[in-house]
């Protein structure tokens, strides 16, 4: 108490006794039910309580997941693309799960329906941002992919994408990281297969898509210097269905080629259309014709039909992008649409490798690290990612369409089979 004094000792030392030894079996000896005995059971609960909390902090951080968004259409006119783009993300989301997530974290995929266009683009890019993802690939249209693109930037999200619209990497923003060759790079080659071929008269045929004007205008202005003529650039409105009153046109100028850059819904119905009016000019596809819908839409009259791209998913010699698509079969049943499942894949499987190679997925330290990225080995070859963010080191190749709809390269020679 406040105003007691000193106490004495006892002069006469006492004998312990059964009686003044605390038995720990006795819960009611008085020595249990004295404050002695309350402030060791608070000490003991405190430190268990204590120990408790920082071991569930800890297994709560350790179990939070590392979230990787997919933005890309899921319906829509190109949703086979957008759909085998989401399947090959969960693929290997689940392998790297399977090798125990990233940097000891699991991954969790977020899909955002965008379906390719340009306005729901920019609200999946909000959306996605809200759901604190680490990285983005897609989407899968350079359109949907511009229009995202600033958002990521403001978030100081990663986003790898398969738009090749020359746009991509001009505004500078350094989380941008695109996983297929740019327009200025499959124009170049395309005019060098237009002067092999000894195409002397092209006409071009785009829709109305910043990724289809682009590479139609790169084509046209890089197939000008080769001395080829393009005897007309004509625009097409995507998906409208009858394009014969523009192949009329054009059949009127007697062209040795029909080049066209825009997607595959709509070059399929253009090669089946110039077979109907029985035009002899040859078909040339930009890389967005190169999907498996393009033979079913085109009929018969795909057979010949010739396109641009990197070679399509049945055509790499690489071992691990052979693994990778008895992999996929194997979970889904079919082979990827086209090989833009593999270069969006192989963005994914770039950031994994880099944040693992930093052991941190800090934006501050992995977005530079993925600028510095050389020689990795991509599903659809080796390549490496500037300062630009540009993909480079990956070829092309022309390929025809065989009456059974697989492909066949013709040029250049030394990847033709």
């Amino acid at each position: 108490m406040c105003c007691a004094g000193p106490v004495q000792p006892d002069p006469q030392p006492r004998q312990a006794s059964d009686d003044t030894v605390p038995r720990a079996t006795d819960p009611f000896h008085p020595f249990w039910t004295s404050e002695t005995m309350m402030h060791k059971v608070a000490k003991t609960l405190l430190f268990s309580l204590i120990t408790a909390a920082f071991g569930a902090a800890g297994a709560a951080q350790a179990a939070t997941p590392i979230k990787i968004g997919v933005q890309a259409p899921i319906t829509g006119q190109y949703a086979n693309e957008g759909q085998g783009i989401a399947d090959a993300v969960k693929l290997l989301v689940k392998q790297q799960n399977a090798k125990g997530g990233l940097l000891g974290h699991p991954l969790e995929v977020k899909v955002c329906d965008d379906q390719g266009e340009a306005a729901p683009a920019a609200i999946c890019a909000r959306q996605l941002v809200n759901d604190g993802v680490l990285a983005v690939v897609g989407s899968y249209t350079s359109g949907a992919a511009l229009a995202a693109e600033p958002i990521y930037a403001r978030a100081n999200v990663i986003q790898t994408s398969d738009g090749t619209s020359d746009q991509l990497t001009a505004h500078g923003f350094k989380t941008f990281f695109r996983n297929a060759p740019p327009n200025s790079a499959e124009a170049v080659f395309t005019a060098a297969y237009f002067k092999a071929m000894g195409y002397k008269k092209v006409a071009v045929i785009t829709d109305h898509s910043s990724f289809a004007t682009g590479l139609a205008d790169a084509v046209v202005a890089n197939a000008k210097k080769d001395g080829v003529d393009i005897v007309d650039k004509a625009y097409i409105s995507a998906g409208s269905q009858n394009y014969t009153p523009v192949l009329t046109k054009l059949n009127a100028m007697h062209p040795q080629a029909v080049y066209f850059s825009g997607y595959y819904t709509d070059g399929g119905l253009i090669k089946a259309q110039m077979a109907q009016l029985g035009m002899k000019a040859a078909f040339i596809g930009g890389d967005a014709n190169q999907n498996v819908a393009f033979a079913k839409i085109a009929g018969s009259a795909a057979t010949g039909a010739v396109i641009i791209n990197v070679p399509a998913p049945q055509d790499l010699p690489y071992p691990v992008a052979k693994e990778f698509l008895s992999q996929f079969k194997a979970a889904y049943g079919h082979q990827p649409p086209s090989v833009y499942t593999l270069t969006n894949a192989d963005g994914l499987r770039a950031v994994l490798y880099t944040a693992e190679k930093i052991k941190s997925v800090e934006p501050s330290r992995l977005i530079p690290a993925l600028h510095k990225l050389s020689n990795f080995q991509g599903l659809t070859g080796n390549f490496s990612w500037n300062a630009q963010g540009e993909r480079e080191g990956s070829g092309f190749v022309a390929f025809a369409i065989q009456p059974d709809g697989n492909y066949k390269i013709t040029y250049p020679a030394a990847a033709a089979k």
